[in-house]
């Protein structure tokens, strides 16, 4: 092969991007567009409304407690395989799902979903990390994931309600069939399966403690909702998890072969990039929760009209991620841009906090949800991009899967923590006011808002803190050198600055 040549693949790359962008999609659709889809399919099966948790809470249970292991076989194993394999399993729980005759049987189908999104989601990423290592085009594939990632949950909004609406909520399940044939079909044919020579042995304790801690940590928030914080079952999981997870941080620090080895999250950059995707995600699924509801059950709206209520906010998001990462991260860096989104996402929830039954449109909704877009899209993006900057190629599939951990466990706690104190306001507010319910109803989502508003300022205080300066950041790709250093921390970025 002469200096000219492309390298095998080079010229298909934008094709593996649509791939792994269809495959994300689907995969990120999926925690939204069952939402939509849930009292159609409660009133065609008939369970009662203290299990209809379950089916949001079975999916994110499997999916963020298995993720670090999912990343860990597509290292070993080869991103091809485990990416294809992860969609056929995908798809085929899907159909379990949409067939579904009894609660048990549509429960059981979207753990599965979970788990072989677990061992998806990571595939997706880390052949996205690898597939580009070159500054332009990564920024640029980047920007394209980041819209994905964040527009997909109001595209599960919008889809869910018109499959709803005008098939059945059985399609909202079906409808990853299409997606995984052609994701599938594609990876078959472009995608090249790369695997270590010498294949580590795979840390069996360190993917028990992570997935049972994690699992006792989502767990536990989902309970919250339901039986309050006080309750036995919430306290015992939380403080499982909690020990579970600190367990797994010990063991990993001596483990011969990790299943997430530290260096990848020890440095100050990717720490603090991280911390931004679960920060941003608690406030976001908080927003589609409460402001679906206020549509639906305060204004009247329509499941598809609901969904539609959110386009702005999507072309936000798509016009900023692509514009802050091909643009303003390789001249500003991550401290500035995550930060600014950070406060730009503050404003937001400030605006959605003043919201009343009386509120229109225009003038109550449009503004936050346009100033929530571009906020989104300031901040996973250029997050997901920082968080998978300068990690070993051995690395990049559990790195990955850390980014998608941090997406589910903080939907999670955003979900379960954000319903518990709207909630609790909405109950407050009704003691003194009886009878007013679209009142009551509307008091629990703004007070939930306003705490959305404080999760976004812990982000940006914290992002300023810690996130290195452009230069330093700079300097990384800049190096002419391999910019890992032995710990596999990146050098540049682990100075002060």
């Amino acid at each position: 092969m002469t200096p000219s040549t492309p390298a095998p693949g080079r010229d298909r790359r934008w094709l593996v991007m649509a791939v792994v962008a269809t495959a994300q999609l689907m995969v990120v659709l999926d925690a939204t567009i069952v939402n939509i889809a849930l009292p159609s399919a409660q009133a065609d099966l008939g369970f009662p409304d203290s299990q209809r948790q379950w089916v949001v809470t079975a999916y994110a249970l499997a999916f963020g407690s298995l993720l670090l292991l999912g990343g860990r076989l597509g290292d070993l194993f080869g991103r091809k395989w485990t990416f294809i394999g992860g969609l056929a399993g995908f798809a085929l729980a899907s159909a379990l799902g949409g067939a579904a005759n009894s609660f048990a049987v549509l429960v059981t189908a979207r753990a599965l979903q979970g788990m072989f999104g677990a061992l998806l989601a990571p595939a997706v990423l880390g052949t996205l990390v690898t597939t580009f290592p070159e500054p332009e085009d990564r920024a640029k594939a980047f920007g394209i994931f980041g819209t994905v990632a964040v527009s997909g949950s109001a595209v599960g909004l919008i889809l869910g309600g018109v499959l709803t609406e005008y098939l059945s909520w059985r399609w909202c399940l079906y409808v990853n069939l299409f997606f995984a044939v052609g994701a599938g079909t594609g990876a078959w044919r472009l995608m090249r399966n790369e695997r270590p020579a010498h294949r580590p042995p795979i840390d069996y304790l360190g993917a028990v403690l992570a997935s049972t801690g994690l699992l006792g940590i989502v767990f536990g928030f989902s309970r919250a909702e339901a039986k309050g914080w006080g309750a036995p079952i919430t306290m015992v999981s939380l403080t499982l998890g909690v020990l579970l997870l600190a367990g797994f941080v010990a063991w990993e620090s001596r483990a011969a072969q990790p299943l997430l080895p530290l260096r990848v999250v020890t440095d100050r950059a990717r720490g603090a990039a991280y911390s931004s995707v679960a920060l941003a995600t608690i406030s976001m699924f908080g927003v589609f929760l409460f402001l679906t509801y206020f549509m639906q059950r305060v204004e009247g709206y329509s499941p598809v009209l609901s969904g539609v209520a959110y386009l702005p906010m999507v072309a936000g998001i798509i016009l900023m991620s692509n514009l802050s990462s091909i643009v303003l991260l390789p001249r500003f860096g991550p401290r500035r841009l995550i930060s600014s989104g950070m406060t730009l996402g503050l404003l937001a929830m400030l605006a959605f906090h003043r919201l009343t039954p009386s509120s229109d449109y225009a003038t109550g909704l449009l503004p936050g949800l346009i100033i929530l877009g571009l906020a989104m899209g300031s901040v996973i993006a250029p997050s997901i991009n920082t968080a998978t900057l300068g990690v070993r190629p051995a690395d990049s599939g559990v790195a990955s899967a850390l980014v998608n951990t941090m997406q589910q466990v903080g939907g999670s706690i955003g979900t379960s923590v954000l319903s518990t104190i709207a909630a609790s306001a909405t109950a407050a507010y009704l003691t003194s006011h009886p009878g007013a319910t679209r009142a009551g109803a509307t008091h629990g989502y703004t007070t939930a808002f306003a705490v959305g508003a404080i999760i976004f300022a812990v982000g940006a205080i914290m992002d300023i803190l810690v996130i290195p300066s452009a230069d330093r950041l700079r300097a990384i790709r800049e190096a002419p050198s391999d910019p890992v250093n032995e710990s596999g921390s990146l050098t540049a970025a682990s100075a002060d600055g």
